[in-house]
């Protein structure tokens, strides 16, 4: 049976005040995409701002942009369209959706956490019971949603992200508003690492995350899984 989700992505270009180009990682959105929509399902696309979203330069460039998933959607005329019209997420109800999911992106780490729109919507997922499921960056959608009880959504569960090792490996921790690992623990997360540039997700209660770039394939692998059952 078709399902919908829907797939919030970053609308933020740049990495705070220093003007370095930032946004999604393509391939942690085409992979995912794809993967659904090829299963059947119904994707709708959103963002803060609605409207086009900004690929991080880096995912369309060099060896990333030799990712048959990103071949694919550079070639999309379709998905090109749906890419440049992204819905505002403050006019989205999650009525009607059968899982929420946040491409990465160093783009996330900016407009994603503080946005009251995307906390509404995660809440409303958790609390209807239906999947939560992130990769890499993406995973910062979740932080600022809470329980009834007030907790966290994250506390208690095995959850996995771009770690801090990961960060600093990139050069970019003193960039960033926070350290994304660092957050989640704060936040009560049992959180999983693999090592570096590992392929890896874990799915647990309501929540299916990945660490990386890599691991998009395994987090919509378990996503669909899930969806099947």
């Amino acid at each position: 049976m078709s399902k919908h989700i829907l797939m919030i992505i970053t609308s933020n270009a740049r990495m705070g005040d220093t003007g370095k180009p930032t946004g999604v990682w393509a391939e942690e959105l085409a992979v995912p995409y794809y993967a659904l929509v090829d299963a059947g399902h119904a994707v709708t696309l959103a963002s803060p701002q609605g409207g086009a979203i900004p690929l991080d330069p880096s995912s369309v460039t060099g060896e990333a942009s030799h990712d048959p998933a990103v071949v694919r959607m550079n070639g999309d005329a379709t998905l090109q369209a749906l890419l440049a019209t992204t819905r505002p997420v403050a006019g989205i109800e999650f009525s009607g959706f059968d899982a929420v999911f946040f491409p990465g992106g160093h783009g996330t780490m900016w407009d994603l956490p503080g946005n009251a729109d995307v906390r509404r919507l995660v809440e409303a997922a958790y609390a209807q019971g239906k999947w939560i499921s992130a990769v890499c960056h993406g995973v910062v959608g979740l932080v600022d949603a809470r329980r009834a009880d007030g907790q966290s959504v994250v506390a208690g569960q095995r959850i996995s992200a771009f770690t801090d090792a990961e960060e600093a490996a990139v050069g970019l921790t003193a960039l960033m508003p926070f350290l994304l690992e660092s957050r989640l623990r704060e936040l009560g997360a049992d959180f999983q690492p693999a090592g570096n540039w590992q392929a890896f997700a874990v799915r647990d209660g309501q929540f299916i995350t990945g660490q990386n770039p890599q691991s998009s394939k395994q987090v919509v692998e378990l996503l669909l899984t899930a969806l099947a059952e």
